[in-house]
């Protein structure tokens, strides 16, 4: 698929507001490996293929067991995850899918018996600012394949 514009040079001040948004989430005091779960499952949900490669990429140069990322997709089914990840994981899915129904009441429950209040608002920024930028990079078609980890 060929790309259609490069955003950030066409609209830096965007860009630049979408960084600074970031820059919140990267210093929110959550676990890394837990917003690398949240940013890729977002990207899955989501169907983007730059964002789910990068977030790949980053999670397992960080340290991310190949096992916990092939199986992401059907966590449900699977006891490698934490119940704190479980928890993000849920609040993530429902987040994302807003259409399906708005955010459900037990998953919301769960969710605050792992995360404090302070918490859930910084992982819902987290689940905000990936769908954000994974709108991004799909309306644009930004190529996957292609990102290199810095920490790698």
């Amino acid at each position: 698929m060929k790309a259609r514009l490069n955003y950030a040079a066409v609209s830096p001040e965007t860009f630049t507001a979408m960084r600074a948004i970031q820059d919140v989430v990267n210093t929110s005091g959550l676990e890394p490996s837990l917003k690398d779960l949240v940013v890729l499952r977002a990207s899955q949900l989501n169907n983007c293929a730059f964002c789910i490669d990068m977030h790949t990429k980053d999670a397992r140069a960080a340290g991310e067991t190949e096992e916990r990322l092939y199986m992401l997709q059907a966590w449900r089914e699977v006891t490698n995850y934490s119940e704190r990840e479980r928890a993000a994981l849920a609040w993530t899915e429902a987040v994302t899918l807003l259409h399906e129904g708005h955010v459900p009441d037990d998953v919301y429950d769960e969710v605050r018996t792992q995360f404090s209040e302070e918490e859930l608002v910084k992982l819902t920024l987290v689940i905000a600012t990936i769908n954000m930028w994974n709108r991004f990079a799909i309306s644009f078609r930004m190529e996957a394949g292609h990102y290199k980890p810095a920490h790698a």
